[in-house]
């Protein structure tokens, strides 16, 4: 059986290829999983995302997956020995901004009930379901995800630029930038993984 039509993207490795099928484009909800999403998309910045799926799972064990009440805890000791860790992206400010962005994920949780409420508010809480053909289509950033990085670093969030913001909306299905060709399109705009 022929393999199906993918975002060219997900041919880069094995990982890529799962991530592509089963979770990239799929609307994502809840504090945690959003709160992880966004610190990984900040630490691909400069980096590929295979680089950061292949870490992925060090960074759930490191952060008790990615829960934000930890995460706001860490000392700056802690954050120190972070950086001899090889299972991680060894960026001092990269690291510093998983406490940073948990502390305003605190404060916006306080504020709003939720992260997810917070978050899913920029595309009005649907998914945005676009129809490109080609990848050179598919921009970097847009109008909500500037808006988003302007409304996230005010609060306190870090490495949260219009590029970056723009590919955690891609990841947690608030755009669906899957290729029309590609098998995946339809049922992620459905929710399906």
């Amino acid at each position: 059986m022929p393999e199906p039509t993918r975002c060219d993207w997900a041919a880069g490795s094995d990982s890529l290829r799962d991530y592509h099928d089963h979770e990239w484009g799929v609307p994502l909800h809840g504090d945690r999983a959003l709160f992880e999403l966004l610190c990984l998309e900040g630490a691909q910045a400069g980096l590929s995302w295979r680089t950061v799926l292949d870490k992925r799972a060090r960074y759930r064990q490191v952060f008790k997956d990615f829960d934000i009440e930890h995460c706001a805890r860490l000392t700056d000791t802690q954050l120190a020995r972070l950086l001899d860790d090889p299972g991680l992206i060894r960026n001092r400010l990269k690291l510093g901004a998983v406490r940073s962005s948990a502390r305003a994920a605190q404060a916006v949780i306080a504020e709003f009930g939720s992260l997810d409420a917070y978050l899913w508010s920029f595309v009005d809480g649907k998914p945005r379901r676009n129809r490109w053909t080609q990848a050179r289509e598919v921009p970097a950033s847009d109008e909500t995800s500037e808006r988003m990085s302007k409304a996230l670093r005010k609060r306190g969030f870090r490495f949260v630029g219009p590029t970056i913001c723009y590919a955690f909306m891609q990841a947690a299905g608030m755009v669906n930038d899957h290729l029309l060709a590609c098998f995946r399109h339809s049922a992620a705009s459905r929710g399906h993984r």
